[in-house]
């Protein structure tokens, strides 16, 4: 009896430990992140092979990290009118935006998604896709972690610089380039608001020959930034931009 006591107090022990062993690790990797850019994010990986299998001319990931004081504030702005107008006041829940996903999706028309742009960026960065209740539970705490330790600015700049923007095409600077032949930091409004047009399904959308669902989306969220208060809005929110002119 007392055996199987000690043998218990041990399996107890272990679990205390591992559970403990992996919260420290996950505050070092996001305080690591907080610093130094992601190289790669799974979805990357995961591209990058299955353009390998499919035999591909070109199979190489289109990636460049440039700080958000590298971007036109245009950029920021349209993923914000897009993805997630209330950005700057959750702290990375849009509780409205998952009831409401939660209900449509019950009803079996489209599958819609209630993430925010701080939820896109735990999932992207730190784990992988799928739709599993383990997989949403360590997204959500992977958010608080980085809503905690990075804070708003740092949370766009890697956002903007992993979201996907077309096959194979990762982040605002390899997107600028390959669709408007510039660096991102001089994309317009409307150049901004046709990448963030695409972001929902980059594969299906494209924004080197949009369709003309994906120009009227453009106007929609060029209409949106302008609501917002424009790039006044994204340089009182985003300290990088305070100083710019």
């Amino acid at each position: 009896m007392s055996k199987k006591r000690i043998g218990l107090r041990q399996v107890k022990l272990i679990f205390v430990k591992l559970v403990l062993t992996l919260f420290l690790l996950s505050i070092a990797w996001v305080l690591l992140y907080k610093w130094v850019d992601p190289p790669a994010t799974l979805h990357m990986v995961k591209r990058r092979a299955e353009a390998g299998k499919a035999d591909k001319s070109d199979p190489t990931i289109k990636h460049t990290f440039v700080d958000l004081d590298e971007m036109s504030e245009q950029l920021p702005l349209a993923v914000v009118a897009s993805e997630d107008q209330l950005f700057l006041q959750h702290h990375g829940f849009d509780v409205e935006a998952i009831v409401d996903a939660f209900q449509r999706n019950r009803k079996g028309t489209t599958i819609r998604g209630g993430s925010t742009i701080s939820q896109q960026v735990a999932k992207n960065v730190f784990l992988w896709h799928g739709r599993s209740y383990l997989r949403k539970a360590v997204e959500a705490y992977f958010t608080v972690l980085i809503e905690l330790i990075w804070g708003k600015a740092r949370i766009m700049e890697v956002y903007l610089n992993i979201a996907e923007m077309g096959d194979g095409v990762f982040g605002v600077e390899a997107a600028s380039w390959l669709y408007f032949n510039k660096p991102a930091k001089d994309v317009g409004r409307k150049q901004a608001a046709l990448l963030a047009a695409v972001l929902p399904n980059p594969i299906k959308y494209s924004a080197k020959n949009p369709s003309g669902f994906v120009l009227r989306k453009r106007g929609r969220i060029a209409r949106a930034m302008g609501r917002l208060g424009g790039t006044t809005y994204i340089k009182s929110i985003l300290p990088a931009y305070e100083n710019q002119k």
